[in-house]
């Protein structure tokens, strides 16, 4: 099965955890697929070797997002090597993990430049190379978006605004054919998850697979796979959309319990 064949696809934070998998599997699906990274170079390549195995056309493209030319410039590249682009996915974020109180104005400003500006100005130029392709753009937000979890105020505040300025993108774009929606993951195993949590992450684990009622946390594959589906004509009637990819961990109610023996 080749969906994507003949689409662009150019994924934010590709050389590793959510990104590359999502990189990974639109070119197992036909795209060809543009590897963004900003300090990954070895690890952005081994993704590029991967899909050139797949017989589909890759390329690496550093740039910092922090920095609008920079965005600019990764477009143009991609403009240059394939001359459009089908599929765009934000998915590159960072952030300082503090609580509130002990947040300075760099935390927050690195945090929404990373998040939040850098989409507005990747989407304004994602539109440029998607006109006439019924393109189609994904945001990656994450589950604290609505849930606390300590630590994580500068990230989930920005990935609120994300969520929000996806469903305005999403009417702007509909019109023109190009489609607009997100994921939201609940814990995931990745690099990103493993420094949140520091030595503490078989205890934080343990904690969300106690919570999820699938019982386990979750891949960067599970991701991906509803990524790609929303890069697919099968959604092409879903605009706007955070879909909240998280096992059922944001369901169930911590503070109620059944008595013992109920279940």
């Amino acid at each position: 099965m080749t969906p994507f064949a003949n689409r662009i696809a150019l994924i934010t934070g590709a050389s590793r955890g959510i990104g590359r998998a999502t990189a990974l599997l639109l070119a197992q699906r036909g795209a060809d697929v543009v590897v963004h990274y900003k300090r990954g170079e070895a690890a952005a390549k081994e993704v590029v070797e991967q899909v050139l195995a797949l017989g589909r056309r890759a390329v690496s493209v550093q740039a910092d997002v922090e920095q609008p030319e920079e965005i600019r410039r990764m477009f143009r590249e991609v403009a240059e090597r394939f001359g459009a682009l089908d599929i765009f996915v934000a998915n590159a974020a960072s952030t300082a993990f503090r609580r509130m109180l002990d947040l300075k104005n760099h935390h927050l400003a690195r945090t929404y430049q990373i998040s939040v500006f850098s989409f507005v100005h990747a989407a304004q130029e994602a539109v440029k190379l998607m006109t006439g392709r019924r393109g189609k753009i994904v945001t990656v937000s994450s589950f604290p978006t609505l849930r606390y979890l300590p630590n994580y105020a500068a990230l989930g505040s920005a990935k609120a605004a994300l969520e929000t300025l996806t469903r305005y993108l999403a009417v702007e774009l509909a019109p023109l054919g190009i489609t607009v929606n997100g994921v939201s993951p609940g814990l995931v195993e990745t690099d990103s998850s493993r420094i949140y949590a520091g030595d503490n992450f078989a205890s934080f684990e343990r904690q969300i697979i106690d919570s999820t009622p699938k019982r386990r946390i979750g891949t960067p594959d599970d991701i991906a796979r509803v990524i790609a589906f929303l890069c697919s004509e099968d959604a092409e009637w879903i605009v706007g959309q955070t879909i909240m990819v998280d096992g059922g961990m944001t369901i169930p109610s911590p503070y109620i319990q059944l008595p013992e023996g109920t279940r």
